[in-house]
């Protein structure tokens, strides 16, 4: 029997080998260092340097690159539109019509297409190369509570599971004799008997999850047993904690160094 593991994608490798909490330790200190260290280039160079290698020691860069494409290309053609062509003042670089691009918008969409960037890599490399499962245990074991546990494996399952119910939708109503490819007119008749079974299908797969999760006393206090059994070492939990570390100290020192001159002055 096919387990469904969400984008969860079994390698024989390193990354995949690692404690859930370590690689969610490394992909929250990449994250901290893209967004609070001033640059228009480091959220791009923190891919670079440390999204990509591990991607491609986890056999998941192709992936990775294919998802990341995907999601964050309409966001940066948006930020690049509204931020280079109406930024309120700045150096013109091209004028075209009414509209004229500007040197500091064209930056700061840039810089901000490489934080989705960052955002969207980190959530995909954690999901090709964790299983939710163990995710949702080493979260438990932590004292995360069950709910936002629960909440975490939802989220890393549900993209997944919706393409897996709209693909059996719509195999199922093209049997029927709905014409799902041809113009846009076409396309655009076949969206609500498309839409309408997903979401009345989401809703009961709402409730039986609900009820699975009562019968297997979810909401129950205290400890619980598990036949899954994660594996951790005394240099995870030390890198761990200097990744934590890290993180906090480039936080601290970006804060120190906004705040600084204000007192100084």
């Amino acid at each position: 029997m096919t387990v469904n593991y969400g984008l969860y994608v079994p390698k024989q490798s390193g990354i995949h080998s690692l404690h859930p909490l370590t690689k969610l330790a490394y992909l929250g200190f990449c994250l901290a260092v893209s967004w609070v260290i001033p640059g228009t280039w480091t959220p791009y160079l923190v891919f670079l340097l440390g999204i990509v290698p591990l991607s491609a020691l986890g056999q998941v860069l192709p992936n990775i690159l294919s998802g990341a494409f995907k999601a964050v290309l309409p966001f940066a053609i948006s930020l690049f539109v509204v931020q280079g062509f109406f930024w309120p003042e700045g150096t013109v670089l091209q004028q075209i019509g009414p509209f004229s691009l500007k040197e500091e918008g064209l930056f700061f969409a840039i810089r901000g297409a490489g934080r989705i960037l960052m955002a969207v890599s980190t959530f995909l490399l954690l999901s090709y190369t964790t299983r939710p499962d163990e995710l949702t245990l080493a979260l438990g074991q932590l004292g995360v509570p069950n709910s936002i546990a629960y909440v975490i494996l939802s989220t890393l399952q549900i993209i997944p599971r919706f393409q897996t119910k709209a693909t059996t939708i719509l195999d199922a109503q093209r049997s029927r004799g709905l014409e799902t490819e041809g113009s846009l007119r076409v396309r655009a008749r076949a969206l609500l008997p498309l839409v309408l079974p997903l979401l009345l299908s989401s809703i009961v797969d709402i409730e039986e999850r609900a009820i699975a999760l009562e019968v297997r006393a979810f909401g129950r206090q205290g400890p619980k047993t598990s036949l899954l059994v994660l594996h951790d070492t005394p240099w995870q939990r030390l890198l761990r904690w200097l990744l934590l570390l890290a993180a906090l100290g480039v936080i601290v020192w970006r804060i120190y160094a906004a705040l600084a001159p204000r007192f100084l002055s």
